[in-house]
């Protein structure tokens, strides 16, 4: 078989899948901003910028408030207070525990890492499909009703599925993420509560990232199948 599958073989990875591919990588790469409140911020922009991108492929707009719901309010579990003092446990942490410091903040930030991009995947991937189902189309996109309907059905399917298998995928991808320890790396030892700045090459490295994302996720079909049902269930019929 040819090394170059065509755009019409089953196992080229379709459009669609490299797009969220791309946008999931972009998120899973906020955390490492170790900045409460900003990276929270910088999360929101992506999925938003993924939903004007998923809605302009089909030269469909929105109004901002629309596409907000569609992006989804996902913050990380507890409140921002929480989370920002987690965050400064585990950077004062480093000073009395500094052996085990490493692996520990290592596997709670790539566990982060993994869940932002989990929730962007699956909501890219079936905002898409809700687009090709003709369940949102210019007419519904003009107001939040519709929109609120489709976004807690994407929300419920996913809810609803084990998200074991993709998860796996990312935690494998992320862990072996040059970019990301690196950067880990940087923020442990040198943490001073900036937002971080990207570095060279970084865009090749996302895109090196997405691409092999994409792969994994064609070959888990049989999930996002599973996913789609999923979410015709919820959704009760088209609007």
């Amino acid at each position: 078989m040819s090394a170059q599958a065509s755009p019409s073989s089953p196992s080229a990875v379709p459009p669609s899948v490299q797009r969220v591919a791309l946008y999931a990588v972009a998120s899973g790469l906020t955390p490492l901003i170790p900045v409460p409140f900003l990276d929270e911020y910088a999360l929101r922009r992506v999925r938003e910028q993924m939903v004007r991108n998923i809605l302009r492929e089909r030269s469909f707009s929105a109004p901002d408030r629309t596409v907000t719901v569609l992006a989804g309010l996902h913050p990380r579990e507890g409140s921002r207070l929480q989370q920002f003092a987690g965050k400064a446990a585990l950077f004062s942490l480093r000073l009395t525990w500094r052996k085990g410091f490493r692996r520990l903040a290592t596997a709670l930030w790539v566990k982060d890492c993994v869940d932002m991009a989990s929730l962007s995947l699956h909501h890219g991937y079936l905002l898409q499909h809700a687009l090709d189902r003709g369940d949102l189309d210019a007419r519904t996109l003009a107001t939040e009703d519709v929109a609120r309907r489709v976004h807690s059905a994407i929300d419920a399917a996913c809810k609803e599925l084990d998200a074991r298998p993709v998860n796996q995928a990312l935690r494998r991808l992320f862990a072996g993420s040059r970019l990301l320890l690196d950067e880990l790396s940087k923020a442990l030892e040198n943490w001073t509560g900036a937002p971080r700045t990207p570095k060279e090459g970084e865009a090749q490295e996302v895109a090196s990232l997405a691409e092999r994302l994409a792969d994994a996720m064609w070959e888990e079909r049989g999930y996002f199948q599973s996913l789609e049902s999923l979410y015709a269930k919820h959704l009760g019929g088209s609007p």
